[in-house]
């Protein structure tokens, strides 16, 4: 049985993660901590009842670092600036960790990467298995249209309590497509269009935010040249999809060498 703490227990995420783990959706895993903010209106409450998933004998606290020791795995869904604080704790408790916090800056980012080097760490924008699969599917169309004229322009639909866009499943996608064609994302990226922009260069990817209502998530992956379209596209329904990978990558950190893994090398695709 591995002992699994939840950072961010009392947000949209957190809630859904207790709520499947005290479902035995993922069997071995057993919820050990529940982590939020000093400032949560939840603090002191049990982590199930909370998540609408009965008691759980787990009760919402500040502190991480007292929940540490008795934890096999760490699954932060924060936000990105407690993320980056929060890596290299675990790293010193010597935990697994797995974050599926968006919007990391590069700084953040590091501190990850540096947590990863004592640590095994999986990182990813999105912890669908379709989604996942999704990013493979992207790279090798990329890699088969790659100099025949297909523009890439990346579409994605949110709720608008989203804080950060692209989002970073949009990312992840124009990374793919990047890596297919052997373009620098950083280089070639491009966020919405106005005014008089002038005719599209060829290396060039596209990102269009929407943001609206409730919202899951929807991402579509469109590669335009003259006379056809071809779209490859996700569409998220329930959290539960994150939520059910957050915990598959869980089962399978616990245990490994020190790194910085992705969804892909968890669902092996």
């Amino acid at each position: 049985m591995k002992n699994i703490v939840i950072v961010g227990a009392a947000g949209r995420m957190g809630k859904i993660l207790v709520r499947l783990v005290q479902a035995g959706i993922e069997p071995g895993l057993k919820l050990s901590g529940a982590v939020d903010l000093w400032d949560c209106a939840d603090l002191g409450k049990d982590a199930g009842l909370v998540a609408g998933a009965g008691e759980a004998g787990v009760l919402i606290t500040s502190d991480l670092a007292a929940l540490l020791p008795a934890g096999d795995v760490v699954i932060d869904f924060s936000a990105h600036h407690g993320t980056s604080g929060n890596a290299p704790r675990v790293a010193a408790a010597g935990k697994g960790l797995v974050i599926g916090t968006t919007g990391l800056n590069a700084d953040e980012k590091k501190a990850v990467e540096q947590a990863a080097q004592k640590i095994p760490v999986v990182l990813a924008p999105n912890m669908s298995l379709g989604m996942n699969l999704l990013f493979a599917l992207v790279r090798k169309a990329a890699e088969a249209l790659k100099g025949k004229g297909y523009d890439v322009e990346i579409i994605e639909r949110h709720h608008r309590r989203k804080k950060d866009s692209p989002s970073g499943t949009a990312i992840g996608l124009g990374e793919a497509a990047a890596d297919g064609y052997g373009w620098d994302l950083k280089k070639t990226a491009v966020d919405g269009r106005r005014g008089l922009v002038g005719e599209r260069p060829v290396e060039q990817i596209g990102f269009h935010a929407v943001r609206g209502g409730d919202i899951v998530g929807d991402h579509t992956v469109l590669f335009a040249a003259d006379g056809e379209c071809l779209e490859l596209s996700h569409r998220a329904t329930s959290r539960d999809a994150f939520a059910r990978g957050a915990l598959r990558a869980a089962a399978w950190v616990a245990g490994r060498t020190p790194g910085l893994y992705s969804m892909r090398d968890v669902l092996g695709v």
